[in-house]
């Protein structure tokens, strides 16, 4: 009997919980239930997401061999460094982009040590062109776009384009024109003027339009000169899709477009070196050797359209 009135000594510890705490321990478990749940579906929605992202990621993809340089003009000088080096003055009037240095002394150590307008600023590179006049006002390009591109040959002629070399310098169109016929490579049109033909000469471009120039440099190039004596002659166009043997290393097809902020009758403009047929282009290279190099790789080699940071 002693026995039945023994009290446990785990007697406390062993009463039922108020109610009050039961409830709190089972809105507990649910929102640790609820937790779970939510971290398992947000994975999933997360792997989901991933997994719609990537093929938009390749469909934005642009499949043209293409990469550019943004080059506004820098100066004007009687100078060409590729055609009268070292003679300040010998030359027509040139409207220089790029390399804020370019003179008629100038080369590649010189440059190299220059400053540049161009996006992106790893471009050191200089471009030059014959100035336009309206009547006798010289008139400067509001747009300078200058595009690296592997059109003009086939594609797989495209997967072998090399960098150009440090120093190269080429030459596009003819100063020394005597008609449309002497150079079939500049052209004239209008900015959002597509009934304008384009034109070997200077077109009439309707108000509230620009002119443009554009002027695609060869890009075949021999594998040895990085000028020649009539600094053409290193390079060449290329010849049903492909590079001659006489030239058989593709390079980039620079593609030169400025847009001049005039427009209405051609009869009043000119060019320093003669009419609109007589539009030519220079360019030195001066691009640093890894940045070329990974621009014609990741862009142009693997037909892409990349913009000034060399990326798509």
């Amino acid at each position: 009997m002693l026995f039945r009135h023994r009290r446990n000594p785990d007697h406390r510890r062993q009463r039922s919980l108020p109610p009050w705490r039961y409830r709190i321990a089972g809105l507990a478990a649910a929102a640790l239930a609820l937790s779970f749940l939510q971290t398992n579906v947000g994975n999933a929605a997360g792997e989901r997401a991933a997994a719609d992202a990537a093929p938009k990621a390749a469909a934005d993809v642009v499949r043209v061999a293409e990469f550019l340089a943004e080059c506004p003009y820098t100066h004007r000088l009687p100078d060409d460094p590729i055609v009268f080096p070292g003679l300040p003055g010998a030359s027509h009037m040139h409207s220089f982009f790029g390399n804020d240095t370019t003179h008629a002394s100038s080369d590649l150590a010189s440059l190299e040590k220059g400053r540049t307008s161009c996006s992106p600023d790893t471009d050191l590179s200089s471009y030059w062109v014959p100035t336009l006049y309206d009547g006798d006002k010289e008139v400067e390009p509001t747009g300078t776009t200058f595009y690296y591109l592997g059109e003009g040959v086939s594609d797989d002629v495209i997967r072998q384009i090399k960098p150009f070399p440090r120093g190269l310098r080429i030459v596009a169109g003819n100063a020394k024109a005597t008609g449309p016929q002497d150079n079939t490579i500049a052209r004239w049109s209008c900015l959002h003027a597509g009934e304008v033909n384009p034109s070997q000469n200077f077109v009439n471009c309707p108000p509230g339009t620009m002119m443009e120039s554009y002027l695609d440099f060869p890009q075949c190039w021999n594998g040895t000169d990085l000028d020649s004596p009539d600094h053409k002659s290193h390079m060449a166009y290329p010849v049903n899709g492909g590079c001659p043997s006489t030239h058989p290393v593709p390079v980039p097809k620079l593609r030169q477009v400025l847009r001049y902020p005039v427009n209405g009758d051609p009869a009043r403009f000119r060019l320093a070196s003669g009419p609109g047929y007589t539009m030519h282009g220079d360019f030195f290279n001066v691009w640093p050797e890894e940045e070329m190099a990974q621009r014609v790789r990741d862009c142009i080699n693997a037909i892409i359209k990349c913009g000034f940071d060399g990326k798509p």
